[in-house]
């Protein structure tokens, strides 16, 4: 039998806490990441003509589909197939995109982000989730015509906490593993975002119902948000309108990102700042 890691075994014991046991305090922060920043029903919330369709809140819908591949986010309420997984073992499929048959979930979620979820951030998400009204929905099965990795890099022991307060390091930490800011805003490689060498610079296309609409370069140079102050960066996060009153497209997920508090915002904004600064892509 494979011996597990000191803190392989912590992360699997925090994750393997019964609901009962969990705090009132860690089911509050899960509520607050997954209808927050984490913007988890941009995704997995069916969605009508008007928008979001009330009571159904992350009960499945298909997200994508192209040439590639058909990517439908699961039901992941108590009425979903998670309902019969494990704590660690839906912790692992949100962080390492495992699932307990050991097969792969296929983009568009952002492992590359997720990797770097904090053991106590991960275990509130799997908490909150455990309490949500369950949504009888069934929105079919993903479809890839790309073949998958068998992972997206090694097993993940633990994460610590970043220390929360308005600072760069935490700023990084939730447009990074928990908002996955970063994900949509970097430029695409065929290993998937090019985060050692673009960071940030913006470029990707995003295909839907209201044409295409293309991420912004959010670094610090000028085609980025050099020319912003804070207060518009925070109004275009939040509410998807520009200084000159001119409104930005989906997926933004604004209505969930003005869930934040003030200080979590400004954390991501100081982070956006620190930046390296490169171009628009050529």
């Amino acid at each position: 039998m494979k011996k597990l890691t000191r803190a392989a075994l912590a992360a699997t014991a925090l994750l393997a806490t019964p609901l009962h046991a969990q705090s009132d305090d860690a089911v509050a922060r899960g509520e607050y990441l997954v209808t927050g920043p984490a913007g988890c029903g941009n995704c997995h919330s069916p969605m009508g003509p008007a928008g979001f369709i009330a009571g159904q809140e992350l009960g499945g819908r298909l997200v994508e589909a192209n040439d590639l591949f058909t990517a439908i986010a699961p039901n992941i309420t108590p009425a979903g197939r998670v309902a019969e997984w494990s704590d660690a073992e839906l912790g692992r499929a949100i962080r390492e995109g495992i699932r307990p048959d050991g097969s792969v979930i296929g983009p568009p979620m952002p492992f590359t982000f997720y990797r770097g979820l904090s053991d106590s951030d991960l275990s509130a998400i799997v908490a909150y989730l455990r309490t949500v009204p369950a949504v009888d929905h069934d929105p079919g099965q993903s479809a890839y015509n790309i073949p998958l990795p068998p992972a997206y890099g090694p097993p993940v022991d633990s994460v610590a906490d970043i220390p929360a307060g308005v600072t760069v390091e935490y700023g990084a930490y939730l447009a990074g593993p928990v908002a996955h800011c970063m994900e949509c805003h970097t430029p695409m490689g065929p290993m998937g975002p090019m985060v050692e060498t673009d960071l940030g610079r913006g470029g990707f296309e995003f295909h839907g119902p209201w044409g295409i609409s293309v991420a912004s370069n959010i670094t610090s140079h000028e085609d980025g948000l050099v020319g912003y102050a804070d207060d518009e960066i925070a109004t275009m996060i939040t509410q998807g309108m520009r200084p000159d009153g001119s409104p930005m497209f989906p997926p933004m997920p604004y209505g969930f990102l003005a869930r934040m508090t003030a200080d979590d915002l400004a954390a991501i904004i100081l982070y956006l700042r620190s930046l390296p600064p490169l171009p628009d892509a050529g």
